[in-house]
């Protein structure tokens, strides 16, 4: 247990899927040219009136059910004001008065065990503006000013980085899974900042609290968490804990470490104030319930389903949920009939290799579940091993052909017990030393006959029925 408890509290922006952007009519996508995705409001032009994309706020309060917060009667939106090169209107659209959704908790699976993180509020906001650095000048760039942003705010109520990411990854598999983002780190459509303190295990008040600006990645998040736990402890070993100051840093990635970029500035000093340009409305009922229906089954509780009601591991289970893809591909193997431990097998092993492999999405992936069926049918009924039948699983993907084209005669295994009795029969008496010392207690010579019988065979013979056979005759 370390000397300290750290108390670590987590702010999660990550931009929302839709046609247009929140506020404008701009469209809303991930584009490498420069300014190519603007409008006017967006450069925040005089006489600029923003317009509320109703989808943006629909998936809004999704993910304020989901987090199992409390929804306002009405939606409101205010301006925090501050300047900055990427803020073209001096102030960002975001939510005080009113956020989505408020006092909220989620549960999370950390090292095989469950805890729950709870949520201070949800907001659905704009994005800033994107600066571009230069060796000697920067750029704007405003394809991302606009653009559908949700920040997320738990309360201090993680321990450990491992918690930290846990969370982190839960809530970027639960929006996959709403399908209201691609929560793509590499596009920098999920940013964090970490507010991170220590205390002494046995203390009531919280330490000096330091936030952690815009890390990137979740790795960031890890290491950025260790560092500055690290950092604050050796201080306050040192009795320089004072030294500790309430301050914003960022992660430097190169270095290693956090690096002080000036000190906290709170809410007070941003002026909130309600946005005069939209005005509140009232949130029917009528259509929270409509939104309550489009809820799909989460990974956790997708995983519980799966242990529970069809036998998976812990493992294979956890594997499966990871995304809603593979949930959806497993789920129709299932509604074809096949086995759920075959199609987890199947599924975790050689489907997710090849398109880890070939960099491609399991939506692009050749090999649907039907044709899947074709390949586990042909096993089940004997007609192919299970190592032909990976033979044909590649075969089918490289050659875009249906499995059953590559299933011929020649690859029918044997399954008639008389004729493998018979090549049994034949090899146990070309043997007669090896089954000598089979029986007088060296077991492992038992694969070297199943291996004689294959070689007979050119690998046709059923392996099940050729173990059953040889135990019966060894061991008569």
């Amino acid at each position: 247990m370390s000397k300290y408890k750290a108390v670590i509290g987590l702010e999660m922006h990550c931009e929302f899927k839709s046609n247009s952007k929140v506020f404008s009519s701009a469209r809303n996508s991930y584009s490498e040219i420069p300014n190519e995705n603007i409008s006017a409001v967006d450069m925040a032009f005089p006489g600029i009136l923003p317009v509320v994309n109703k989808k943006c706020v629909r998936d809004a309060l999704m993910m304020s059910m989901v987090l199992h917060c409390k929804q306002p009667e009405f939606m409101y939106f205010d301006r925090k004001n501050y300047y900055y090169p990427d803020l073209p209107k001096g102030y960002q659209i975001t939510q005080m008065t009113e956020p989505v959704g408020i006092d909220g908790c989620i549960e999370i699976e950390c090292n095989g065990e469950r805890k729950k993180v709870f949520i201070h509020d949800i907001h659905l906001e704009e994005d800033t503006a994107s600066l571009d650095h230069y060796y000697d000048t920067s750029c704007i760039d405003y394809n991302r000013a606009g653009v559908p942003l949700v920040e997320l705010v738990t309360e201090p109520c993680l321990n450990s980085a491992e918690e930290a990411v846990t969370f982190l990854e839960t809530m970027r598999s639960i929006y996959k899974y709403c399908d209201v983002s691609e929560a793509d780190t590499k596009k920098g459509q999920i940013r964090c900042d970490v507010n991170i303190s220590i205390m002494d295990w046995d203390a009531t008040e919280y330490g000096t609290r330091v936030e952690i600006k815009n890390v990137n990645s979740f790795g960031g998040v890890r290491d950025a968490i260790n560092y500055e736990i690290k950092r604050q402890s050796e201080l306050k070993d040192a009795g320089r804990y004072s030294e500790v100051e309430q301050e914003t840093r960022r992660w430097d990635e190169e270095e290693g470490k956090t690096i002080r970029m000036r000190s906290k500035v709170d809410a007070i000093d941003y002026k909130y104030f309600v946005d005069p340009n939209l005005p509140k409305f009232k949130i029917a009922k009528e259509w929270l319930e409509e939104i309550k229906k489009d809820i799909p089954l989460l990974p956790l509780e997708r995983k519980e389903k799966y242990i529970r009601e069809l036998g998976l591991s812990d493992y294979d289970a956890g594997i499966i949920v990871k995304e809603r893809n593979y949930a959806e591909y497993f789920e129709e193997c299932l509604e074809l009939g096949i086995d759920a431990k075959t199609a987890s097998n199947w599924l975790s092993t050689q489907i997710l290799g090849q398109i880890n492999e070939k960099e491609i999405s399991l939506k692009e992936f050749y090999l649907t579940p039907t044709l899947l069926k074709q390949i586990v049918e042909e096993v089940n009924k004997g007609t192919i091993s299970s190592k032909q039948a990976k033979e044909v699983f590649y075969k089918s993907i490289d050659e875009k052909k249906e499995p059953k084209s590559f299933i011929t005669n020649d690859m029918t295994q044997i399954s008639d017990k008389r004729e493998l009795e018979n090549i049994i029969n034949t090899i146990l008496e070309e043997n007669r030393n090896q089954v000598k010392e089979y029986k007088n207690g060296k077991d492992n010579l038992f694969d070297y006959f199943v291996g004689q019988v294959m070689k007979n065979t050119r690998g046709k013979a059923n392996p099940i029925l050729t173990k059953d056979i040889l135990k019966e005759k060894l061991n008569n």
